[in-house]
C-alpha cells in the first residue's frame, strides 16, 4: 500500500481574492503537486465493510477518470484526507439492493440516521440536524457533483436523487464540509453521478420487481469519443408500497456531456430531468401504527393527500490544471414546481441559481507542506408560494399568494500546514451573508386580507480549527472544533396560525462542535469512531399542532441545547479461504449514540429533545466467493424508541428487523440478487411528527395522530446486466 500523503487536495473553484491575498503573500515558494494516487480495498458485492486508507497527493487523475470528475479512487483518497469525521460509499456496495431511498444507501455510515416515512420520504439527520422536524430536511446541505441541489433557502427534500444513477457518495459531518463552503450543524452530502470514465460499464440495463407490487426498469449508456465524453441514464419506478394511499409514481433522468477544450482545461455540463409522483398516507395514532400500520389517516384519503414534484436541473463544471493547483468554476440552475395537498393545497413555483468558484492546491511554505483551499458562492433564488383549500386533493378557493426570496453570499478557506511529516495544522473560516425576503400578498378573499412581510440578514462568520495526526500509512487520528450557523428556511420563517400565514423572524442557530476520532485498518481490523459534543445556542426545534392534518410544524427557537454522541463501525475479517478457494467472511458492527437535549429551557428544563432514538444499532455479517455469489444477514436494532414529545411524556417502543441479501455475480456481467427485508414481519414506528407535549393534546396521548409506522415483510429480486 502507498504511504498515506501530507495532503489530498480536492478538485476546485476559483481562487478567492479576499481571503487568499494575505496567506499567498507569506508564501516564499511554491511547488508543483505531485501526481494523484488511488485508494485500495473495494468491497465485495453485497458486503459492508471499511475501507483501507489510502491517499495521495493533487495533480491531474489517472484514467478512468477526468478533470472534471476525478476517478472514484481519487474521490475516496481526497475525502478520507478530510480533518475530521467523513465517509466514502461506492455505489457498488448498494448495486445488489433495492435501493430506493437514501437510507438505503446510507444505512451503513455511522453517525448518519436515516429512516422511511413512506416512499421516498425519509427524515435524515447527522448529529440532531433537524432532530424535531417532521418533513423533509434542515441543517443537511445536500449536493450532487458538488453542486448544490438545496433550494436558496437552504431547503430540501430527496426526489431529485436516484440511487442507480449514482457513482459514489461523501459524507461530511458537521463543519468537515467546509471544503465545499457548507458550515452546518449536519454538514454535507455529496452525490457523485458516473461519467462515461467512471462507470461501472458501457451499458447496464436492470429491471426489479417485489412486494407492494414494486416495478423498477433502469438504463444507462455512455460513450467515449475523443475530447467528448457522454453518460445518460434513466430510472422508471411504479410501486403501491406498504401501505394504503402510499403509491409512487417517479420518472428520473440524468445526463452529463465532457469536453477537453485543451490540455489541462476540460468543461462538463449536467442535466437531470424529475417527475414524482407520490400519495401520502400520513400519519397514525401509536396503537394504529403498531396493530393496523398498512392503514391511510382518513385525512389523508378524504384531503386526496399527495406530493407531485417536478424539477428540471442543469449544471456546469468547468475545470482549469493550473500550474500551481486546481480551479473549478460551478454554475447552477434549478426550476422546481410543486403541486402538494395536505391541509391545503400548496402550488409552488421556483428558481435557484448558483455561481462557485473553488481553488485548491499544494505548495511549498518554508520548507513544509502546505494544502490550501479557497472558494466563493454566490446562489440566489424566488418561489412563487400559492395555497388553496383542499377539496380532495383539487384547488379549491386561494388561501395565500406569497413570493420568497433568497440569496447567499459566502467566502471560504481551508489550509492544511504539516508541521511534521505526519502530523498537520488545519485551520479555516466562512464569511457569509445571507439574506430572506417574505411578502405575503394576502389573505382571499380580498374583503378579509392578511398582509405579512419580512426581511432578514443573517451574517457571520464560522472559524475551524484542528489537527490531523497519522502514525502510519493506514492510521489517522484527529481533533477539531467548528463554529456552526444554520439559517432559517421559508418552512420555518412563514407560520401557518390563526392569522393565516405570517412571517416569523427567527434567529439563526448557532453551535460550537468538538469532536475527536480515528479512523483505519491494522491487519484483519479497520475502525472509523468519532466522539462529539455540539453547544447549541437559538436551536431551531419543531413541534406539530396536529399532526394528522399535516399542517407544517410551527419552529422556535431553544435558548441552549446540547447534542453529543458516538459515531462508531468496526469491521472484522472473520475468516479467509474457508472453502480454500478464496472466499471471504467479514463482521461489521455500526453503532450511532444520540444525546440530545434542553438545558435548562424554560418549558422543557434538561428533557429529550424529541423525534431520534437514543441508540441505532446495526450488525452485518457478509460472506463473499470468488465465484461471485454472496450471502449478507444483518440486524437493524433500536434499543429504546424515541420520544414523540419534548415534555416526555410518550415514547414509542424499540425494535429489531432481520434483513438478508444474497445473489451471484456472473463473469459475463449479468447479476441476479435478492432483497429480503424484516423477514420477522415485525411492527415497529419508523419516524415521529413530533408535538410539544402529548399529555396534553386535544385528543389525549392515546388518540394523538403522530406516527410513521415502518415497513413490513418485503422481498425484492433484480436482474442487471453490465456490458
Amino acid at each position: 500500500m502507498p504511504p498515506l500523503p501530507r495532503v489530498a487536495p480536492r478538485a476546485g473553484f476559483a481562487l478567492c481574492a479576499a481571503l487568499s491575498s494575505s496567506l499567498l503573500a507569506a508564501t516564499p515558494a511554491l511547488a508543483q503537486a505531485s501526481p494523484e494516487g488511488a485508494a485500495t480495498g473495494a468491497t465485495n458485492q453485497g458486503a459492508t465493510t471499511l475501507e483501507e486508507i489510502s491517499v495521495s497527493g493533487a495533480g491531474r487523475p489517472p484514467a478512468p477518470g477526468s478533470l472534471t470528475v476525478p476517478s472514484v479512487a481519487a474521490q475516496e483518497a481526497a475525502v478520507k484526507a478530510t480533518v475530521g469525521s467523513v465517509a466514502f460509499v461506492d455505489a457498488a456496495s448498494f448495486q445488489n439492493r433495492y435501493a430506493n431511498t437514501v437510507r438505503d444507501m446510507l444505512q451503513d455510515v455511522p453517525g448518519v440516521f436515516a429512516q422511511t416515512r413512506y416512499g421516498q420520504e425519509i427524515r435524515l439527520s447527522i448529529r440532531g440536524s433537524g432532530v424535531a422536524r417532521g418533513f423533509h430536511l434542515r441543517g443537511i446541505e445536500l449536493l450532487q457533483d458538488g453542486i448544490p441541489l438545496n433550494l436558496a433557502d437552504g431547503s430540501g427534500d430527496f426526489y431529485q436523487i436516484d440511487p442507480l444513477a449514482l457513482r459514489s457518495i461523501e459524507v461530511f459531518k458537521g463543519g468537515n464540509a467546509l471544503a465545499f463552503g457548507a458550515t452546518t450543524l449536519g454538514g454535507a452530502v455529496n452525490f457523485v453521478t458516473p461519467t462515461a470514465y467512471t462507470a461501472l460499464a458501457p451499458n447496464i440495463v436492470r429491471f426489479e420487481a417485489g412486494s407492494f407490487n414494486t416495478f423498477r426498469e433502469s438504463f444507462q449508456f455512455s460513450r467515449i469519443s475523443g475530447p467528448a465524453d457522454f453518460l445518460i441514464s434513466g430510472t422508471l419506478t411504479n410501486a403501491d408500497n406498504y401501505r394504503d394511499h402510499e403509491t409512487q409514481r417517479t420518472r428520473n433522468l440524468n445526463a452529463n456531456l465532457g469536453y477537453r477544450l485543451a490540455p489541462g482545461i476540460e468543461t462538463r455540463f449536467f442535466l437531470g430531468l424529475y417527475d414524482t409522483d407520490q400519495k401520502l398516507p400520513g400519519t397514525l395514532t401509536r396503537r394504529d401504527a403498531l396493530d393496523h400500520p398498512t392503514i391511510a389517516s382518513l385525512n389523508a384519503l378524504v384531503g386526496n393527500q399527495s406530493r407531485k414534484v417536478q424539477a428540471e436541473r442543469i449544471a456546469n463544471r468547468t475545470s482549469f490544471d493550473l500550474e500551481i493547483g486546481r480551479l473549478d468554476i460551478d454554475s447552477w440552475a434549478i426550476h422546481k414546481t410543486l403541486y402538494h395537498p395536505i391541509f391545503q393545497v400548496l402550488d409552488q413555483d421556483g428558481w435557484t441559481y448558483g455561481l462557485a468558484p473553488r481553488w485548491a492546491g499544494t505548495f511549498d511554505l518554508g520548507g513544509y507542506r502546505n494544502d490550501l483551499i479557497l472558494g466563493v458562492r454566490a446562489f440566489a433564488g424566488v418561489n412563487d408560494a400559492r395555497q388553496y383549500l383542499n377539496v380532495a386533493g383539487l384547488r379549491g378557493a386561494q388561501t395565500l399568494q406569497a413570493v420568497q426570496r433568497a440569496s447567499n453570499y459566502e467566502a471560504y478557506a481551508e489550509n492544511r500546514f504539516w508541521v511534521l511529516p505526519d502530523l498537520a495544522l488545519m485551520t479555516g473560516a466562512k464569511l457569509f451573508s445571507s439574506t430572506r425576503s417574505y411578502s405575503n400578498k394576502g389573505g382571499f378573499p380580498p374583503q378579509n386580507p392578511v398582509a405579512r412581510f419580512g426581511d432578514l440578514t443573517y451574517e457571520g462568520v464560522n472559524p475551524k480549527i484542528g489537527l490531523l495526526w497519522q502514525p502510519v500509512p493506514t492510521i489517522q487520528v484527529f481533533a477539531d472544533a467548528t463554529r456552526s450557523r444554520d439559517v432559517p428556511d421559508f418552512s420555518d420563517l412563514a407560520q401557518s396560525n390563526l392569522l393565516g400565514t405570517t412571517f416569523v423572524p427567527l434567529a439563526a442557530q448557532r453551535a460550537w462542535t468538538y469532536e475527536a476520532g480515528t479512523r483505519g485498518r491494522i491487519d484483519r481490523l479497520a475502525w472509523d469512531v468519532t466522539l462529539y459534543r455540539a453547544e447549541i445556542r437559538d436551536e431551531l426545534i419543531n413541534f406539530s399542532t396536529n399532526p394528522a392534518l399535516n399542517i407544517p410544524a410551527a419552529t422556535f427557537n431553544a435558548p441552549r441545547t446540547l447534542h453529543q454522541g458516538v459515531e462508531a463501525a468496526l469491521s472484522l475479517d472473520l475468516a479467509t479461504d474457508l472453502t480454500g478457494i478464496g472466499d471471504r467472511l467479514v463482521a461489521t458492527q455500526i453503532w450511532t449514540h444520540n444525546d440530545f437535549r434542553f438545558v435548562n429551557d424554560p418549558q422543557f428544563g434538561n428533557n429529550r429533545i424529541a423525534g431520534l432514538p437514543r441508540d441505532v444499532l446495526r450488525t452485518v455479517v457478509s460472506y463473499a466467493h470468488p465465484s461471485g455469489f454472496y450471502l449478507t444477514p444483518s440486524v437493524d436494532w433500536v434499543p429504546q424508541g424515541a420520544f414523540a414529545d419534548h415534555a416526555n411524556t410518550l415514547g414509542v417502543p424499540g425494535y429489531a428487523l432481520l434483513n438478508v441479501q444474497t445473489g451471484i455475480d456472473f463473469a459475463n456481467g449479468v447479476s441476479l440478487f435478492v432483497d429480503a427485508r424484516n423477514l420477522t414481519d415485525a411492527r415497529y414506528i419508523a419516524d415521529i411528527s413530533v408535538v410539544a407535549n402529548a399529555s396534553t393534546a386535544p385528543s389525549g396521548p392515546a388518540g394523538l395522530a403522530a406516527f410513521y409506522p415502518g415497513t413490513g415483510r418485503s422481498v425484492f429480486g433484480g436482474l442487471r446486466a453490465a456490458f
